[in-house]
């Protein structure tokens, strides 16, 4: 594998590409010479983007709309690279949905949602990718969980459970792995400033400002640094790290408290 700053040669498959984390996952690697495969299922926009990277960094970026929750996506994803006679090394499961809904109250479809998109699309993409990756001799998957999946908080029960199987199948992927040369790194940040959690853009430049927030344009160089050494878990930042140990301890009447106080004024039902 290339090192850290020169990744010309080489060519990554990244989804969820057209907004957010995705995006600049895709800007910071076409900065270090890297070759894209840029997945999502908005078209229009990812058209845009592909193009908007081409141009501005003379790397190849190729746009591939899937819906990744369709049954067959990976097998698309894999036809499709296979019939352009692509040969990436990279791979980053990116794509996510969230939500502050109870279980109760969120449309099966949204649930099956989760599941499809965190579960069965991580997995399935990561078995193909790392199939390929341990035949060639070498390769990397970075997977994105969340802080979360540390924190069974009242209203994020899907997306933190959903997150917790990403870093529990990466780290064990990562075992089975890394001796044929393959390494899979599981990300798991925690106060990034995106439009994800549906934070106001004022209050999202504050939280930069006083240090709570990270800018995904310095988390996506961080974690694709960790990814390229070959390791096997990346948390952004000591107090998300603290935070780990903190929120285990919350008594249940703290967690109501911040469903009620919190949370709660940022549900939008159906």
């Amino acid at each position: 594998m290339a090192a850290a700053n020169d990744l010309h040669g080489r060519m990554a498959v990244v989804t969820g590409a057209s907004s957010g984390i995705g995006l600049c996952f895709c800007r910071t690697l076409a900065a270090r010479g890297c070759r894209l495969i840029m997945i999502s299922n908005q078209k229009e926009q990812l058209d845009q983007c592909a193009a908007a990277i081409a141009s501005e960094f003379g790397v190849e970026a190729i746009p591939l709309f899937c819906d990744l929750t369709c049954d067959n996506a990976a097998e698309k994803i894999i036809g499709f690279i296979d019939s352009r006679g692509l040969d990436p090394d990279i791979l980053i499961n990116n794509a996510g949905i969230f939500s502050f809904l109870p279980v109760t109250d969120t449309p099966a479809r949204r649930l099956e949602c989760f599941i499809s998109l965190h579960v069965s699309a991580v997995t399935m993409l990561s078995r193909a990718f790392a199939d390929r990756f341990i035949s060639r001799g070498g390769g990397r998957i970075l997977n994105m969980s969340s802080m979360s999946c540390w924190m069974p908080m009242p209203g994020l029960a899907m997306y933190a459970a959903t997150k917790s199987y990403i870093r529990v199948f990466s780290r064990s992927l990562h075992y089975e792995t890394r001796e044929s040369g393959v390494t899979v790194t599981v990300a798991c940040p925690g106060g990034i400033a995106t439009d994800l959690f549906g934070l106001p853009r004022n209050l999202q430049r504050l939280a930069l400002r006083l240090g709570v927030l990270q800018s995904p344009e310095k988390f996506t160089r961080n974690a694709v640094r960790k990814m390229l050494k070959g390791r096997k878990q990346y948390i952004n930042g000591w107090l998300n790290r603290l935070s780990i140990v903190f929120v285990a301890a919350l008594p249940t009447r703290v967690r109501m408290a911040v469903k009620h106080r919190m949370l709660d004024k940022n549900i939008t039902r159906p």
